[in-house]
């Protein structure tokens, strides 16, 4: 009796055994085929090899193979301008590295407009596009914006000053004053000696130096000797542009202007007189005039 009760636990327990082991067969397939059929519908993102900071990276530093660090980034959302390789990046090796002109977090893309070339500083002359010129305006705390401003700043310049217009006039007001709006989203390069844009702190300017065609600084140069220069912040983002504007004072306080009347020379009517002797005295009388 104990034989058959042992061999009925023997066969009782292969059977559970063999019970287990196909189970857990039947769970690996269906994990390889729920695995398969996930990578089937999920698509498949490709990717490219760029250099990214390996750390925060301040204005002006030099750039050196210990300051970057390659990273795997996705080919469709690639912005323009990268460095893929080392001899895109460093074509001069460390002996002339690149120099930060914008300031870069940790793990954010080194792009090109964020460096200068090979062996360059990080001067006025690598922010300035081709065709474009530096120039400085004089400014003070209120036509300055109080501080406000920033290397990277876009504003709008108005003038003011006598344009000489005749003939018209406000009472209170010389002739000819008006304000207009000459430039509008012109970019801040520097302000005062300062050109790094990551520049949190309020600076008080003496003067701001703008990125212009020739033909503006041809113009900004004749207003600022002519009148006085104002700078007004545009948005960030704001891409509408300005109309022309021009106010005078009539026309900011709804006065009524006052035309000068240019008298005409008078023209003196000739006379012509008879005198008379009439014993001791002498009588002049009018005559008609004969041509």
């Amino acid at each position: 009796m104990r034989a058959v009760f042992g061999l009925v636990l023997v066969v009782g327990i292969g059977l559970a055994g063999f019970a287990v082991y196909m189970a857990k067969g039947v769970l690996q397939s269906y994990e390889a085929e729920a695995n398969a059929l996930r990578a089937a519908q999920s698509p498949a993102i490709q990717t490219v090899d760029v250099y990214v900071a390996a750390r925060p990276l301040a204005y002006g530093q030099r750039l050196t193979k210990e300051d970057v660090t390659l990273v795997k980034f996705p080919a469709a959302s690639l912005p323009d301008g990268v460095f893929s390789t080392e001899e895109a990046l460093m074509p001069k090796g460390e002996s002339e590295p690149r120099t930060v002109i914008r300031a870069m977090e940790k793990f954010e893309a080194i792009l090109e407009v964020k460096v200068t070339g090979p062996g360059e500083d990080a001067g006025l002359t690598n922010q300035l596009e081709r065709g474009m010129r530096a120039f400085a305006i004089n400014v003070d705390t209120a036509s300055g914006v109080a501080g406000f401003l920033r290397p990277g700043d876009r504003v709008d310049i108005y003038w003011t000053g006598n344009i000489g217009r005749s003939g018209v006039r406000t009472e209170g007001q010389s002739e000819g004053d008006v304000t207009k709006l000459i430039e509008t989203g012109m970019k801040l390069i520097a302000v005062d000696q300062t050109s790094d844009g990551s520049t949190t702190g309020a600076i008080l300017a003496r003067t701001v130096t703008v990125a212009a065609s020739p033909q503006q600084v041809a113009a900004l140069a004749q207003a600022q000797s002519t009148g006085k220069l104002t700078l007004s912040l545009v948005g960030a983002g704001d891409e509408t542009v300005a109309e022309a504007i021009e106010v005078d004072q009539s026309s900011l306080l709804g006065l009524a202007q006052v035309e000068i009347e240019q008298e005409a020379p008078r023209i003196e009517e000739e006379v012509c007189t008879i005198r008379t002797r009439r014993g001791s005295e002498v009588i002049v009388s009018e005559i008609p005039c004969t041509n």
